[in-house]
């Protein structure tokens, strides 16, 4: 062992030691002034310390003997020894794009053993680094451990699954300009709707079996067909504290894609520095086109968009909280601290990092799915006679591919973002488990059946709000409309797929429940329990 790690080691247990010491003398300084104190309650310090140890330790009894389900994936990791179906951005790649596989094996093993210093010696291809996979590992104190939660495998590489889905990104990257005001009348919009309708096996929407103007590029929960595009909690003022938010955000560019030209591909898989910066519009503008959505989600903040749905809801008030609220009916209280504004945004926040840790295990101890990008090589590759991919052919024959050819002289797919997607791996989307984590907690507090008031939607330049008057829109619907909303647009920005986010959703509302489970023991007031609908119609009681 080297000197600087036994130096290491020995001050760890110094301050190990020095933390225990610290412990034990504050709690001999409270044993010394127990007598003086001067709480009134139910229980005695000692009954109180008692109770408060079984809840956790029922909680956490409760976790541990859930059973442990089995993590299945695609397989392709096994079946294509370059490893063209698993992620590897930000490591080495030769002229095709396919991975060094010596580099590829130090990262496994890393991943493998979980080895801190065996993370410091994977190979990188330029200067960007991996986005945290040790988080892959994290414990923590509430709701369920990640290995607790599982996930269905991703689509296959050849399947005509992932062919749908790789043809909806390349639709998603051509129409990306079009405002959802101008989706039932875009003619690019309807060949869209026309051609994703020819897929064997696309797990989107339908109207009559048929991909339609109306289902195109939206998700499959109960609200997602209804109203426009976009949620009303993208829309909406967001009363924050003493200030007014308007949602009017810095937009990108019409028309600009990045990523297009195969040097710049090759160089951006490598981990090198975009050739170009972003290019934005210097207005401020209502979220109007796929595009805009694409650049929201690229400059949030984790939680920032299920934080702003909280505050918009908070603000209709009472008559929006759902009635297993123990304070609806008190004479005499209110919640804060408990059943008020102070704890259910304290759990929107505590969900959203419980569900990226619940993300990042599947990530890369698990899938290791390849972004839509590195996909988007394959099939250049493979349509030029570079190389032979076992790409399914429902794909290649997809009217999308040769309008991107015939546009950008690559078969690329072309990226809102100059950097494509994050240094992690595709499958599960974090986006969508903070969202689905988030809108879970939502539905948990508030009345899901409550109709929001003056719906609205973007006009087609964005710099206005007009009234949306075509049927009643619900906090449920809405909600779920915005959980496909935040996972879905990333995939209209090129870097993630479809399932990427409908199962991150799932995964996010799994996390969501474990956590109220936990907490549900924790109240004093007469609670019955809490009571919602989950994102496949089915109604949860906790």
């Amino acid at each position: 062992m080297s000197r600087n790690r036994v130096d290491k080691e020995e001050k760890k247990e110094k301050n190990q030691v020095r933390k225990t010491s610290v412990i034990k003398k504050e709690n001999s300084n409270h044993n010394l002034n127990s007598t003086k104190s001067c709480e009134v309650g139910p229980l005695t310090p000692l009954q109180c310390s008692e109770k408060a140890f079984k809840i956790r330790k029922d909680a956490a009894s409760f976790q541990k003997n859930l059973p442990i389900p089995g993590h299945p994936c695609n397989g392709d990791g096994g079946l294509y020894p370059n490893k063209i179906a698993n992620y590897s951005k930000a490591l080495p790649h030769n002229k095709l794009g396919e991975v060094d596989i010596n580099a590829y094996n130090i990262w496994l093993k890393a991943l493998t053993t979980g080895n801190p210093d065996m993370f410091e010696e994977i190979l990188l291809g330029g200067i960007r680094k991996l986005a945290n996979p040790q988080a892959s590992y994290a414990f923590d104190l509430i709701g369920p451990n990640s290995q607790h939660l599982t996930m269905p495998p991703a689509p296959n590489f050849s399947s005509a699954w992932m062919a749908s889905e790789m043809a909806e990104d390349y639709w998603r990257a051509i129409t990306r300009d079009v405002t959802f005001i101008e989706y039932d009348k875009n003619s690019l919009i309807i060949e869209a709707a026309h051609d994703m309708s020819q897929f064997s096996d696309y797990h989107g929407p339908k109207q009559d079996g048929r991909v339609t103007t109306e289902t195109l590029f939206r998700g499959d929960t109960k609200g997602d067909l209804v109203g426009p595009y976009l949620s009303q909690f993208l829309y909406k003022d967001v009363p924050f504290g003493s200030k007014t938010l308007v949602q009017q955000y810095r937009t990108a560019l019409p028309g600009k894609d990045y990523m297009t030209s195969y040097d710049e591909w090759l160089n951006i898989q490598n981990g090198g520095k975009p050739s170009s910066p972003g290019e934005y519009d210097p207005k401020h503008r209502y979220i109007r086109s796929g595009r805009d959505l694409s650049e929201w989600v690229h400059g949030d903040f984790t939680y920032q968009t299920v934080l702003n749905a909280c505050l918009i809801l908070l603000g209709f008030g009472d008559k929006a909280m759902c009635s297993e609220n123990p304070y609806l009916c008190s004479r005499t209280q209110v919640g804060f601290v408990t059943f008020g504004s102070a704890y259910i945004l304290d759990l929107i926040g505590k969900s959203a990092r419980v569900a990226l840790e619940a993300a990042w295990f599947q990530k890369f101890l698990v899938h290791r799915r390849l972004r839509p990008e590195e996909f988007g090589g394959r099939v250049h590759n493979e349509l030029i006679g570079a190389a032979s991919y076992p790409i399914n052919s429902e794909l290649l024959n997809c009217k999308a591919i040769s309008k991107i050819f015939n546009k950008y002289g690559t078969y690329l797919l072309p990226m809102a973002y100059p950097e494509g997607s994050p240094t992690h791996t595709s499958y599960p989307a974090g986006h969508a488990c903070i969202a689905g984590a988030g809108v879970t907690m939502m539905k948990a507090f508030f009345n899901e059946e409550f109709i929001i008031p003056d719906p609205v939607v973007a006009n087609a330049d964005g710099l206005s709000l007009l009234p949306y008057s075509n049927g009643p829109l619900t906090v449920g619907g809405e909600l779920n409309k915005l959980g496909s909303n935040l996972s879905l647009g990333r995939d209209t920005a090129g870097v993630h797929w479809r399932s990427d986010g409908i199962e991150g959703l799932k995964l996010g509302e799994a996390v969501a429940i474990g956590i109220l489970h936990d907490f549900k023991e924790t109240y004093n007031e007469k609670f019955k329990g809490f009571c919602f609908t989950k994102f496949d119609g089915t109604t949860v009681i906790i």
